[in-house]
C-alpha cells in the first residue's frame, strides 16, 4: 500500500478542520462529501499502517488492544465456526449475520474506543488491501477478526512473504 495523498495534502490547517469535523457525532451531518472522503481517507491510513505492521513484526506477537483476550475469547464463543482465512461478507453483512454482530459489538462499548466507527477489513487475509478484497466493517469486528488471524497464525504468511521478500533485496 502506498498513499502519496492523504491528510498531507490538505495542509495543516486542512488537518486540523478535519481532526475536528471526524471528533463531532455523526448526527452533525447529512451525507456530506467531503466527510465520506475524510473518513475513507482515515480508514485507509488505519489500513495501510496494520498492514505495514503485520509485514514487518510478527503477528502473532501483536497485541491491537488493551482488551485482545476479552476479545479474542468472546469473537470465538459468539462464532465459533466462522472461518476467518477467506470470509464471506455474508457473514458480516446479512441480516442475520447483523443480528449475531450486534449484540457481540455492543459488549465493547466503553472497552474499546470508538468500537462502531467504520475501517477497512481485508476479505482474504493472505492478500493486501485492494477493492477487490476489501469490505468496510465496525473497528469492533476488525479488531475481532484480526485479533483471531494473528493468534491462530493466518496473518504470519504476510510476515513470512515480506521476510522473504527482504532478504532478496539485501542478497
Amino acid at each position: 500500500m502506498a498513499s502519496e495523498s492523504g491528510l498531507a495534502s490538505l495542509g495543516a490547517d486542512g488537518a486540523m478542520a478535519a481532526a475536528h469535523a471526524l471528533s463531532l457525532p455523526a448526527e452533525a451531518y447529512g451525507n456530506d462529501p467531503q466527510l465520506e472522503m475524510m473518513w475513507a481517507m482515515k480508514a485507509y491510513q488505519h489500513a495501510e499502517i496494520y498492514f505495514n505492521l503485520i509485514s514487518s513484526v510478527d503477528p502473532k506477537f501483536l497485541k491491537l488492544t488493551k482488551a485482545d483476550d476479552k476479545i479474542y475469547t468472546a469473537f470465538r464463543e459468539s462464532f465459533p465456526d466462522l472461518r476467518i482465512q477467506v470470509l464471506d461478507p455474508e457473514d458480516l453483512k446479512s441480516a442475520e449475520a447483523k443480528e449475531k454482530w450486534r449484540p457481540f459489538c455492543n459488549q465493547f462499548e466503553g472497552i474499546v474506543e470508538d468500537f462502531n466507527y467504520g475501517t477497512l477489513l481485508r476479505l482474504d487475509c493472505e492478500k493486501d488491501y485492494t477493492e477487490e478484497n476489501t469490505l468496510f466493517a465496525t473497528r469492533i469486528q476488525f479488531f475481532a477478526i484480526e485479533i483471531a488471524r494473528n493468534r491462530e497464525g493466518y496473518n504470519s504468511i504476510i510476515f513470512s512473504a515480506n521476510r522473504h521478500s527482504m532478504r532478496d533485496v539485501q542478497s
